[in-house]
């Protein structure tokens, strides 16, 4: 027997998000093996360029991006609204199809990351990428994208920890994609957590100085240390491919890239895209980029910078976010109210403790001490109860994404009327077997929260 609650509502803005769960790496095989490409499809709306502007400090203003709607536009004159532009204004709530299209496409190229990695121990590509770089794209989301760099970490928590595979680095290189999207895009996509020394990494909730830039070290900004070290340790002495930190690698191929590829005339951006840890990593990757001025194309002109999170954590602290705004980096996160690690770490100081106890007065305890989202949030509503691990699968955030009506004139009135009907369906077989077995997996999990909850309070308080 089996029980089934599938939870249909989405909400579109900002969201509250709980508990926490284990990556499940038994993921559906989305795309048949690597195929002909396929083109967008095209969708009304534009956008007005994003101006961007560096002090000598490294610092940038973000000034406000008039929006233009036009009746008939696609992906390559609406590029910049979509990768944040105007801060996806009009964009969320609803959720216009052209973005959902665009986080769908984005989601597929980081799942093609755990289709790749290989866990089989007795492999010889073990904790590496077991396919070739012309092999790794999905067919549809990859079109027109060449992998030019392969990219690897060891968290620096224990002895002995080798590099294991994290992701890549893909460029638009096909005139057709180019087209398509309207500029020459960089991503980099990054893979979530699955070894035990990347859970140690998570584990690790106390927040240090980023420390990213050598003239100006901003020790106010804090991360995570359990990310940071998986970002900046370098594993010389045990790595197979002696390859420096994921930090380093990722700085040199990325704007040798944007150098090259900004010569041409082309618009070029950047996009970061990581589920779980992966979107700590591109949170930290777009930061750091930015921090040090090295978005700039050949003439000297800032590339715009975007994550696309699906179900990342809280990375930083208040100013962090504070300094991310404050370059300019645009993240936008796709969250499952379900979905506890969005609620990582942070559980008991994070951006909602600090207004409570602090108000509008900002204090140096609040800012240095307390977590913070950044960006905008696209919060999403679902729950299997026979598959808890779900609200956290990258899979099943595409296909909560896929299920979306997109329609850019409903309104919010709209969805919440549709949402009051059948918000909860429950598919039942027999009598209560498969529901008490749910029932149970349900129970177990609320108990692990309270012990997470409890362990981070002691952690905090020093104990």
């Amino acid at each position: 027997m089996a029980a089934e609650a599938a939870v249909t509502r989405l909400t579109l803005g900002q969201s509250a998000t709980s508990a926490m769960t284990t990556t499940t790496m038994s993921r559906r095989l989305r795309c048949p093996p690597p195929a002909a490409a396929t083109s967008a499809s095209p969708v009304t709306v534009s956008l007005a360029d994003l101006p961007h502007k560096r002090s000598s400090a490294t610092a940038t203003t973000n000034s406000p991006v008039v929006v233009e709607k036009t009746d008939a536009a696609t992906l390559a004159s609406a590029w910049r609204e979509v990768q944040g532009g105007g801060d996806w204004t009009g964009m969320v709530n609803p959720l216009h199809p052209l973005l959902r299209d665009e986080l769908v496409r984005y989601g597929e190229l980081v799942a093609a990351c755990y289709r790749a990695f290989d866990l089989d121990p007795s492999s010889k590509r073990y904790l590496n990428c077991k396919l070739g770089k012309n092999h790794i794209l999905p067919p549809t989301a990859g079109a027109g994208y060449t992998v030019t760099k392969y990219i690897y970490a060891a968290p620096d928590i224990c002895v002995n920890a080798k590099s294991r595979w994290i992701g890549y680095v893909a460029v638009t290189s096909s005139a057709d994609a180019v087209r398509r999207l309207g500029r020459r895009d960089i991503l980099v996509s990054f893979r979530g957590t699955v070894t035990r020394s990347e859970w140690a990494a998570n584990f690790m909730s106390a927040l240090s100085p980023a420390r990213f830039d050598p003239s100006d070290p901003r020790s106010d900004v804090r991360v995570e240390s359990g990310f940071l070290s998986l970002y900046t340790s370098d594993d010389v002495k045990y790595s197979k491919f002696t390859c420096g930190s994921c930090r380093n690698q990722l700085l040199s191929e990325v704007t040798r890239l944007v150098s090259e590829y900004s010569r041409g005339g082309d618009d070029v951006s950047v996009t970061l895209a990581g589920h779980s840890m992966g979107s700590s990593l591109a949170m930290l990757l777009g930061y750091d980029l930015a921090e040090l001025g090295l978005n700039r194309d050949a003439a000297g002109r800032a590339v715009p910078v975007t994550v696309f999170s699906f179900a990342g954590p809280r990375v930083g602290n208040v100013e962090f976010r504070r300094r991310c705004d404050e370059l300019g980096v645009k993240v936008l996160r796709v969250a499952n109210a379900r979905d506890p690690v969005t609620r990582m770490p942070g559980v008991v100081l994070n951006e909602d403790t600090a207004a409570r106890v602090c108000g509008r007065a900002a204090t140096w305890w609040s800012k240095a001490w307390c977590y913070a989202h950044v960006g905008v949030e696209v919060a999403l509503d679902f729950f299997v109860a026979s598959d808890v691990a779900c609200v956290h699968d990258i899979d099943a955030y595409i296909d909560h994404l896929l299920s979306i009506k997109c329609d850019p004139a409903t309104s919010r009135e709209d969805e919440a009327d549709a949402d009051d009907v059948a918000s909860i369906k429950v598919t039942r077989e027999g009598e209560d077997g498969g529901a008490a077995v749910a029932a149970e997996e349900v129970e177990s999990w609320r108990w692990q929260m309270l012990a997470i909850r409890a362990g981070e309070l002691l952690q905090a308080l020093g104990i």
